[in-house]
């Protein structure tokens, strides 16, 4: 499937490595958190975590460190370091010019993240672009996390977007499985954090928004970008 071929009604953004940066600063959070027991978080671990709910994620990385706190303490500790830094998170490459042009034409757009409300907020606090995007939905504000398609599908609900119609932009193997659930198609934004496997089963992957245009209902690619592999 080419980019061209693709004419969606609607569009869905993960947030976290997809429209803001900000995968590196939770290895560097978490890091910081595992510090005291001189290990190291490992992006190999990483990748199996990559867009999971909050609570679900750090379950699974106090299993795998064995580390002396439960689930809640470490987010708690986490969040201190976070709280700090996501404020100050950048934009991917082209997101912020991609995202106000499709405010500008009045395209139904939405933000689907497994991150808390909480988090989200802040991540956005200084964030005008990303503010203006009124539709959103959190993890947890429903009720199972990615790869489960529950929030893509109440996110085309609120758009008023059929989900066939939606197209999804995600950055982890869980978020293109959850869009492929829910019947759309998903443009994955390449990362070091999928593997070979993770990316075929996004529709298309490109390196980020740079290039990417809606024109007449038409999504383009200006072919002087650096699309990732078809």
């Amino acid at each position: 499937m080419s980019i061209a071929s693709l004419t969606p009604k609607g569009f869905i953004f993960d947030l976290d490595g997809t429209l803001l940066d900000t995968e590196p600063l939770y290895t560097e959070a978490t890091q910081k958190v595992m510090d005291p027991t001189g290990q190291r978080f490992t992006l190999d671990f990483k990748r199996t975590i990559v867009g999971r709910e909050a609570m679900e994620s750090a379950t699974m990385t106090v299993s795998e460190y064995a580390l002396p706190m439960d689930a809640k303490t470490f987010l708690d500790r986490r969040s201190v370091f976070l709280k700090v830094m996501f404020p100050l998170a950048l934009p991917i490459l082209g997101a912020e010019a991609f995202v106000e042009s499709l405010i500008h034409q009045a395209i139904p757009i939405a933000i689907a993240t497994s991150s808390s409300r909480e988090m989200f907020e802040l991540k956005r606090s200084r964030k005008p672009w990303l503010q203006k995007i009124t539709t959103t939905l959190c993890g947890d504000e429903v009720e199972a996390s990615k790869p489960n398609p529950e929030i893509f599908i109440k996110a085309a609900k609120a758009l008023g977007v059929s989900t066939s119609e939606c197209l999804v932009f995600e950055d982890s193997i869980t978020g293109f499985n959850a869009a492929k659930a829910a019947g759309m198609n998903v443009i994955g934004i390449d990362s070091p954090y999928l593997l070979d496997a993770d990316r075929t089963e996004a529709n298309l992957i490109i390196a980020d928004y740079q290039g990417l245009a809606l024109q007449k209902g038409q999504l383009l690619f200006d072919s002087g970008s650096n699309p990732g592999p078809d």
